[in-house]
């Protein structure tokens, strides 16, 4: 009996805990402890409902809401397939799969990326890319950005906007932070000589391209003065140019193409349908000054099938041409199934060539102005085998070997160490 006082003095102590009725046997018999007057009643026990849940609980259904965000976090971890026999079957996916979609899910919240194993982060910017997070205003610049300081020319080697000012205008920010690109193709682009994203070809983050194709960008004199001062006065920029294509900028003049001396290590320049004045004098100050010998039938450098998109986000690319096209509502013509097998598909945009009627007019007008370096003919062959001329340029450079150093010495103060320069080096 005193046991079972103590018992019930036990329970009565903690009265604040809601456990029911306790029962006790005793002899034989089951007994109810009355916490009330401390002692037991011989009752028999009655039934009360148990509890699952304690009182205030409540649960709201998430299945109906808009987003349906609840439906697909309920199938999102698992893979549904089919047997031979056509029954349904599910299994769970990988805790590797199911961590790499919640940080693309995330991944502009990704603090850096620097030292991260590039296999693994390949796969992060596929899963990311595959949720068009890139192409969220804000927040793809940001996530864009870490994976371009980390990786450089993996994201993107070679980028093709050739005829797609739309997508520079609504995506340069994103375009600029592109690192170590070696080459890139603005063609048919009408962007000026003021344009931002020329400006930007000068930094230091593009100093990588080769390859460089301006064709058709309405450049004058004073964007080329622009493009290559840094070259000129402290031997920077795009010192590792290559091939540069500056066709169809009727607004270039003998005075624009001086300045291009200064690419020492140019292999291709295609100059036709420019305003030049002096069209052999022009010839032949390339020819003596930067070794390039002029090709009297057109270059394969210069047929624009060369540059591609190529790097983990070529399809991040067609994601914003699309979205371009989708906001300014195109024609039925332009929206064909090809377009959409490309982007859904995931398949390699087959690039178009490139024609113009004005450089077209021109090349009939003076001839084709395209020029290759003789020493890297096996690499940049011509469309027909050239031998003319070869023996006339070594000839030339006996010739001109006094006369090319008094213009270097002469020329020397005038490019290098004049006001307008410094100021326009001041600027970047």
């Amino acid at each position: 009996q005193n046991w079972t006082r103590g018992m019930s003095y036990c329970l009565h102590s903690e009265s604040h805990l809601d456990t029911g009725p306790i029962y006790v046997r005793e002899n034989g018999k089951l007994h109810v402890v009355n916490q009330g007057a401390g002692g037991i009643q011989n009752v028999t026990p009655k039934t009360r409902p148990f509890r699952l849940f304690s009182r205030g609980f409540s649960v709201e259904l998430c299945m109906n809401r808009e987003d349906d965000r609840a439906r697909r976090q309920r199938t999102d971890h698992f893979i549904f397939t089919y047997t031979k026999e056509g029954n349904l079957r599910y299994s769970a996916k990988s805790l590797f799969s199911l961590v790499l979609g919640y940080i693309s899910d995330n991944v502009d919240h990704i603090d850096s990326l620097i030292g991260f194993p590039e296999q693994i982060a390949e796969k992060l910017f596929s899963a990311a890319e595959a949720r068009q997070k890139f192409t969220e205003p804000v927040t793809g610049l940001r996530a864009l950005q870490k994976f371009t300081e980390a990786y450089g020319n993996l994201v993107l080697c070679s980028l093709c906007l050739r005829n797609r000012y739309l997508v520079i205008s609504e995506k340069l920010e994103e375009i600029k932070s592109f690192r170590e690109l070696t080459c890139l193709d603005l063609s048919c682009c009408k962007l000026g000589d003021e344009h931002e994203l020329l400006e930007h070809l000068t930094k230091e983050a593009l100093s990588s391209i080769k390859r460089l194709l301006l064709k058709d960008n309405s450049l004058s004199d004073a964007g080329l003065r622009r493009m290559t001062a840094p070259v000129r006065v402290l031997k920077k920029g795009l010192e590792n140019l290559l091939v540069l294509d500056l066709s169809c900028n009727p607004k270039i003049t003998d005075v624009g193409i001086g300045y291009l001396l200064s690419f020492k290590k140019l292999n291709c320049l295609d100059i036709s349908g420019t305003g030049l004045k002096d069209v052999n004098a022009v010839i032949k100050r390339i020819q003596m000054q930067i070794g390039l010998v002029h090709s009297k039938v057109p270059l394969k450098e210069f047929d624009h099938s060369n540059c591609k998109t190529e790097g983990w986000a070529e399809q991040t690319v067609l994601q914003w041409e699309q979205a371009v096209m989708e906001a300014i509502k195109p024609q039925d013509d332009l929206r064909s199934r090809t377009a959409a097998l490309r982007f859904y598909g995931k398949t390699h945009r087959i690039e178009e060539v490139v024609k113009c009627k004005l450089v077209e007019a021109e090349t009939k007008a003076f001839g084709n102005l395209q020029f290759y370096k003789e020493k890297v003919q096996n690499c940049h062959l011509p469309l027909k085998k050239e031998v003319a001329g070869s023996h006339e340029l070594r000839n030339n450079k006996k010739r001109a070997l006094a006369e090319r150093e008094r213009e270097r010495t002469s020329k020397q103060k005038h490019l290098c160490l004049t006001v307008e320069d410094w100021d326009l080096l001041n600027t970047y």
